[in-house]
């Protein structure tokens, strides 16, 4: 039986989320401030922790209004893109309405319809200034206009009813605006790791979906990440929350404090029936191992420069090739020490990382230092020139963590057998209690590798030298053989196929670039190099890119016929040579399993 309705004393900041307008995708929110200052300032944040990018979550807010008392309306005026002032009697308090439109189905902002609604407290809660630290509390009445939904979210529950609906705490803003809410007749399953509850829902699933077996594996993956952490001891959260959206397409995720919101393809979800994990299933398992490991890398353990978050704009830092990198690093591996995974499976993920930096003219141009720092403005805002300018802090960080593993290990007499592992839980006892700063960084790798890594971090992290993978996974028992690229990439294009080809990109110094490909471009089809040969075959029509070498033949040289700008171009293109990417191997099973396998 529910508890009956307790009299809760009120909060110096109090939020009331009521559905307003389902098909008009509104939410409709009451803010009390009890004592307000007599220029009380409010504003909504430009940016979600996790999500590098300044989103203008204010352009969603309408309608605001403010008042002390029931008729005494509060003067106020708008100060800036997301910041306003209210003029007001410190002696009543001061409550502000307004509305948000809420329909991205993403995990950073809002989201309301008939079937669901989700939001993040960054893009529904105005911050009250000089009341930051104080507590919060939000209530979320029962909807009148649906029914059977239920509430989820990591807030701590004062007084609710059995679905949820009721009345949350928060510490202060921070704790608020971390802890997502996700409303509908979502699935729920539960389990418990060390005593500590963790709670999955998932949303959309279709009628097949196994939710036991993703459930199971959830609970490996967790069981797995806190013996990394702790050992036999309790992580540091009293429960944790997975919130699953799944969609027709879509794809992602974002850490919390202690619970994450996901978004997945619905065809990943494990389905009833099914004995293999497809593909697309074990890609939804390295996402929740991801979002997971971030728990400790990035929300407990995390860079300097986010010890307190400014709202307001971007708050920039060098180190998320660390927080990023290497949780990627382990995302999969911990997949792999769960029995998720097997070492071939593992090894099939790590290539596709290591080939996606390989073909990134990038990385030559931009240390992933670098690409940390300018997330803002590179890495959240792509277009058809970021692989030649920029290199991603999530693949190649993942590279360097795998190199200073392996590093660790090859050297493992000097470092009496210490790993990236032993690195990773001193730094959680260094710096749990406080920021991180690379000197973190770098003084653990010595102190546990009995040298400077100083070099390594200078050529691989700020530098951009090519990283050493090849030889240190032939250290490990790894055989690095090559297969013929793709055609696309020996020809330094990225395309999209469909109704013709498509160029999205054209890489740098490749044989695309040389005859005057450009990004936007359709190629229709070719014709031979010389007059001669084109009245003696003719062209061809191009319908996906694999066509080229069936109609240009042993040509040296052919005649792209390309579309751009309604104008049609003939360009001379010289076929490249035989180019190769890497497939990894098992090759000393004996040695890989020391590296892959469970460790102590």
């Amino acid at each position: 039986m529910p508890r009956p309705p307790q009299k809760t004393p009120a909060s110096p900041v109090h939020y009331r989320v009521e559905i307003g307008d389902l098909h008009a995708h509104l939410f409709r929110v009451t803010l009390t401030i009890a004592q307000p200052a007599a220029l009380q300032r409010v504003s909504l944040p430009v940016w979600i922790p996790g999500s590098y990018l300044v989103r203008e979550f204010a352009r969603n807010l309408q309608g605001l209004q403010a008042h002390q008392g029931a008729r005494t309306p509060a003067p106020f005026e708008q100060l800036d893109k997301c910041s306003w002032q209210i003029q007001c009697n410190p002696a009543k308090p001061l409550v502000l309405r307004y509305e948000v439109y809420a329909h991205d189905n993403s995990v950073r902002t809002a989201w309301l319809d008939a079937q669901r609604g989700f939001f993040n407290g960054t893009s529904l809660c105005l911050k009250v200034e000089g009341l930051e630290k104080s507590s919060h509390t939000l209530e979320l009445p029962a909807p009148a206009t649906v029914a059977g939904w239920s509430v989820a979210t990591g807030l701590t529950a004062q007084t609710v009813n059995r679905q949820g609906f009721g009345r949350y705490a928060a510490a202060d803003y921070d704790e608020l605006v971390d802890c997502p809410v996700e409303m509908g007749p979502f699935w729920s399953g539960s389990f418990s790791v060390r005593g500590v509850p963790h709670r999955l829902v998932v949303a959309g699933a279709m009628p097949s979906f196994n939710g036991a077996r993703l459930l199971a594996d959830t609970q490996k993956i967790c069981e797995t990440e806190i013996h990394f952490w702790h050992g036999s001891k309790k992580p540091p959260f009293k429960n944790y929350l997975f919130m699953l959206n799944a969609v027709d397409d879509g794809y992602g995720g974002l850490e919390h404090r202690n619970s994450t919101a996901l978004i997945c393809h619905r065809k990943d979800l494990p389905r009833v029936g099914e004995h293999k994990a497809s593909d697309g299933n074990t890609t939804l398992r390295g996402l929740i191992s991801h979002e997971y490991f971030h728990t400790w890398n990035v929300k407990r353990l995390r860079p300097s420069e986010f010890e307190s978050y400014q709202y307001e704009r971007e708050n920039y830092t060098e180190l998320l090739w660390f927080f990023e990198g290497f949780t990627s690093y382990y995302d999969d591996l911990l997949l792999r020490r769960a029995g998720l995974l097997d070492n071939a499976a593992y090894l099939k993920l790590l290539n596709k990382t290591i080939n996606q930096v390989m073909q990134t003219p990038g990385r030559l141009v931009q240390s992933v230092a670098q690409a940390s720092f300018d997330a803002w403005v590179k890495y959240y805002r792509p277009d058809e020139n970021t692989p030649n300018a920029t290199v991603s802090y999530y693949t190649k960080g993942a590279l360097v963590a795998l190199c200073l593993d392996l590093t660790l290990r090859a050297e493992g007499r000097a470092t009496h057998g210490k790993t990236l592992d032993d690195v990773m839980r001193a730094l959680w006892l260094r710096c749990k209690a406080g920021p991180l700063r690379e000197a973190d960084v770098a003084h653990t790798l010595a102190a546990l590798g009995g040298r400077s890594f100083a070099p390594e971090l200078a050529r691989w992290v700020h530098g951009l030298d090519e990283l050493p993978v090849k030889a240190l996974l032939l250290k490990h028992g790894v055989a690095v053989l090559e297969d013929p690229a793709q055609l696309a990439h020996r020809l330094g294009l990225r395309v999209s196929e469909g109704q013709g080809v498509h160029i999205k990109a054209v890489l740098r110094g490749g044989a695309a670039e040389r005859a005057g490909l450009a990004a936007g471009d359709e190629w229709l089809g070719l014709e031979p190099a010389t007059q001669a040969e084109t009245k003696r075959s003719g062209g061809w029509r191009m319908s996906r890119l694999d066509d080229l070498t069936l109609y240009a033949g042993a040509a040296k040289k052919i005649t792209a016929l390309v579309s751009r700008d309604k104008r049609l171009l003939r360009l001379t293109l010289t076929m490249p040579p035989l180019l190769t990417t890497w497939r990894l191997a098992v090759h000393d099973a004996a040695l890989v399993d020391q590296w892959l396998g469970p460790q102590d």
